[in-house]
């Protein structure tokens, strides 16, 4: 057979093209893989992880209990009338404060003293026939028991004058006590019948709060303890008190005793009806703290974790009551020890860390 020369020296040539493409490809991946740049080998050491502390203190803890009340007036009447008449004057301003005895409506005393004028009238007639009938009875001329009869009807004209004048002194309607008028409700001209509403009064210095605890706490309660008082109404205002009353009885339904104490009020700012947050105090004794963001609960322990030269460890603690953002640290702990108050969630028993603070915290919080 006779060969093309031609051809197959093209097929040769084609061939060790192809093979030198493919050995200079494989050359060139093998220099990717193993001469290009190398992978970041891992740290040796773990970075230390950023943290916020605090110092555990010894502070003055106050021990007690807290509880919630209203405020209430220490006297509060609804002035009403006691008799039926048309008021002629008003001699108070609303929201002004009185005194005991001050005049504060009048009514139309008219009737009341055309009525106390015959009553006085007749006595005047009851006591002559009286004085007449004693002596004609001392001379005989007439019986003890005409004599009786005009004694008694002497005694009951004075009792209608007594009546009278009871009638015309409620014609002046005064303040029982020293207080703070509120909002009448009536006008001069109005009528007004027996037990008819005219303004409220009310004593508002000192004020009283009632406010009930649990009944275990009995045994540890009496009066004249001290309390602090804080209200909603008036953020930031703190007042002090003292207990002044204690129920004699618990309170079936809530296992609660209710107490009564009471608040200076001399500038006013307070109104009954106030809601106020209690703190009744039982004693005031040095205790370790530490905010309580230094709290890691796992289940039904409270853990922190304390700072030891450049790491930290992981420690149960027993806690006792809170105050103020601040937590009592009953056992775990001793005064000065540092413990983890930010990056709790980066950080567990062993970990490197590193204490920042003032504009260093701020910018890692953000």
């Amino acid at each position: 057979m006779k060969l093309n020369i031609p051809g197959v020296l093209i097929i040769l040539v084609a061939g060790a093209a192809i093979g030198a493409g493919a050995a200079h490809w494989y050359g060139s991946g093998r220099t990717a893989v193993s001469g290009g740049e190398p992978k970041a080998a891992a740290p040796s050491e773990a970075q230390a992880v950023r943290i916020e502390v605090a110092t555990v203190e010894l502070r003055d803890l106050v021990r007690g209990i807290s509880a919630v009340g209203n405020l209430r007036a220490e006297d509060s009447a609804q002035i009403r009338s006691e008799i039926a008449g048309r008021i002629s004057e008003i001699r108070f301003s609303e929201g002004s404060r009185v005194s005991r005895g001050d005049v504060l409506v009048r009514l139309d005393d008219s009737v009341v003293k055309a009525e106390l004028a015959q009553a006085q009238a007749n006595l005047s007639l009851a006591s002559s026939q009286h004085r007449r009938a004693s002596e004609l009875s001392r001379k005989g001329f007439i019986s003890q028991q005409g004599r009786d009869e005009a004694a008694s009807q002497m005694r009951v004209q004075e009792a209608a004058v007594a009546l009278a004048k009871a009638r015309m002194d409620k014609t002046v309607i005064v303040a029982p006590f020293d207080g703070v008028i509120g909002l009448r409700d009536v006008s001069v001209g109005d009528y007004v019948n027996v037990g008819d509403n005219i303004v409220l009064l009310a004593s508002i210095d000192p004020l009283n709060v009632d406010f009930r605890i649990p009944e275990q706490y009995l045994a540890q309660v009496n009066v004249g303890m001290s309390l602090t008082l804080q209200f909603d109404a008036l953020p930031g205002e703190v007042r002090p008190g003292r207990v002044r009353a204690i129920s004699p009885v618990v309170d079936v339904g809530g296992r609660s005793l209710l107490m009564r104490a009471s608040v200076d009020n001399a500038d006013g700012l307070l109104r009954p009806g106030m809601f106020a947050r209690v703190l009744l105090r039982f004693s005031e004794e040095p205790s370790l703290t530490v905010p309580e963001a230094a709290l890691s609960p796992s289940g039904q322990t409270q853990y922190v974790y304390r700072v030891v030269d450049d790491h930290v460890q992981r420690l149960a603690v027993q806690i006792g009551q809170r105050r103020d953002g601040q937590v009592e640290i009953v056992a775990g702990l001793t005064a000065g020890d540092k413990v983890v108050v930010s990056g709790l969630q980066k950080i567990s028993d062993g970990s490197k860390v590193l204490i920042i603070e003032g504009d260093d915290a701020a910018s890692a919080a953000s």
